[in-house]
């Protein structure tokens, strides 16, 4: 199916006329779905799709590594920029400022997304990552709230919107990337590397914190250790920004009908079309739209409560020691990282509804005694409820960044995404440490975490359950992408089969 059958959807047909006029409908499917030649088939070359894919996964890496050292040094940064007596007030402070760069991602995504559709994808993803480098090394460098007072606080926030607006093209454009550039039948493969990224990024972020808790005292980290490991964002964004210019546009792209035009002629006209790029959006694609920010919020709001906000869960509410719970959390995400691409090729083999029904299943069902076993204090209770916890959404990992994309067409693919990914993320993703810290303190259980997680994974079924199955197909709005010549051939023989005498 093509772009223009999905901006001008023809209107049922009575099935009446058809029986009367065979051949001419016939003759009008024909022309509305030609069949394919061998020139309209992608055949990916693995080397490309391997550098694609390395490098949209660095910078998944980036953002989830400076999330993941804002979250496991809240306690730190609240001290630094938040000074006050009351410790809950610091806290909440600090994770307000967190949710804050999330505030931002949806004008990110609605500014940035459609500007992917008509520019290309390569451009705003170099743009992404330039812009994360920045406000990430940036935060490094903001003197305390004892040296220059309110405008400590405000500087954080300052660029930490720097980093929610660029954050705004990088998810959708990402996975936008690896799925138009990966083969229709290894898609789940590659699209895991994007989510094996984010899990690197939470790794590299643990592990620094644990080192520099480990090797400095409470003094040093707080005058200057905390520093560290947002500085080291400039030369990771050097290397990410090199591989991304290094690359080619999309093929997927390029094949658009005009595609090769619109990067030349976009610059002349974005202000004048953005509003109608995303009018576009918001009325001929809403039902993907909510199927999207539905998967989305599910998948967030477990995400974040696990990856992000169980140190402070371990520390703030069990009383554990920081670095103990880090380290449990280290391990649990390194086993993630070990299984996350057979992950993603069993959603190419099985399909992307099962897996994506597991996750979703598994925080229904054991959130509540994964909890228990955390509240125990016991080491391997810990590690244990934490790992049941791990594997369910290593299932969603494996699989969201293939599903994603899949959902929209092409040429309005990245800003669709874009758009839906980041408000549902802000509304849902963002927030979660600050709600979850607040219902605690409303309800006073410390299983609130739980029933949150478990209210996120009930609507994840239900989208779950309405949402096609996408595993081995073209995507929507493109020809077939597969891995060698000889596949293309045997798939445009056979749409005609031999004859039958």
């Amino acid at each position: 199916m093509t772009a223009t059958d999905h901006e001008n959807p023809v209107d049922p047909v009575d099935p009446a006329a058809v029986r009367r006029h065979r051949m001419l409908f016939r003759a009008i499917e024909k022309r509305r779905h030609p069949k394919l030649r061998r020139s309209d088939i992608t055949v990916t070359d693995e080397p490309a799709v391997k550098r694609a894919t390395k490098a949209a996964a660095l910078g998944n890496a980036m953002e989830w590594y400076d999330f993941g050292i804002y979250s496991y040094l809240a306690a730190t940064l609240g001290k630094v920029f938040f000074p006050s007596d009351n410790h809950t007030a610091q806290l909440l402070s600090t994770f307000a400022t967190f949710a804050v760069a999330f505030l931002v991602r949806p004008i990110g995504g609605m500014v940035l997304g459609p500007l992917g559709d008509k520019i290309g994808r390569k451009t705003i993803l170099a743009l992404t990552m330039i812009m994360m480098a920045i406000g990430t090394f940036a935060i490094g460098l903001i003197p305390s709230h004892g040296t220059i007072g309110i405008w400590a606080p405000a500087l954080l926030i300052f660029f930490r919107l720097v980093q929610g607006f660029s954050t705004g093209g990088e998810y959708g454009g990402a996975s936008t990337f690896i799925a138009e550039y990966a083969p229709d039948k290894r898609r789940g493969y590659f699209g895991s590397f994007l989510e094996f990224g984010t899990l690197a990024g939470y790794v590299g972020a643990s592990g620094l914190v644990v080192a520099l808790t480990s090797l400095l005292s409470d003094d040093q980290m707080l005058h200057w250790g905390w520093r560290i490991p947002f500085l080291v964002a400039a030369p990771l964004g050097f290397i990410g920004l090199y591989l991304r210019l290094k690359l080619d546009e999309t093929p997927a792209f390029q094949k658009l009908e005009g595609g090769q035009a619109r990067a030349t002629e976009a610059a002349d006209a974005v202000e004048t079309s953005a509003a109608a790029d995303l009018g576009k959006i918001f009325t001929r694609y809403w039902r993907p739209l909510l199927l999207c920010v539905a998967l989305v919020a599910a998948y967030n709001i477990t995400d974040y409560m696990l990856l992000s906000y169980m140190p402070t869960y371990l520390s703030d509410e069990l009383g554990y020691d920081t670095n103990h719970g880090l380290l449990i959390l280290l391990i649990v995400m390194v086993l993630q990282m070990c299984v996350i691409n057979q992950v993603g090729r069993l959603s190419d083999r099985f399909g992307r509804k099962p897996l994506l029904m597991t996750g979703m299943l598994g925080f229904l069902v054991l959130s509540v005694p994964s909890f228990l076993l955390i509240r125990q204090g016991d080491i391997v209770l810990i590690t244990l409820g934490l790992l049941l916890m791990g594997l369910s959404l290593v299932a969603m990992l494996g699989t969201m960044s293939a599903a994603l994309p899949a959902i929209f067409p092409t040429h309005v693919r990245y800003g669709s995404l874009s758009v839906a990914y980041n408000f549902s993320a802000s509304l849902f993703g963002g927030t979660t440490p600050l709600v979850i810290t607040a219902l605690i303190g409303v309800f006073h259980t410390n299983l609130m975490p739980a029933f949150y997680a478990m209210g996120a994974a009930a609507v994840g079924v239900i989208a779950v359950l309405a949402m096609k199955e996408t595993a081995n197909q073209p995507l929507e709005g493109s020809p077939p992408s597969v891995e060698s010549e000889a596949e293309a051939v045997e798939l445009v023989r056979a749409q005609s089969p031999d004859p039958k005498f």
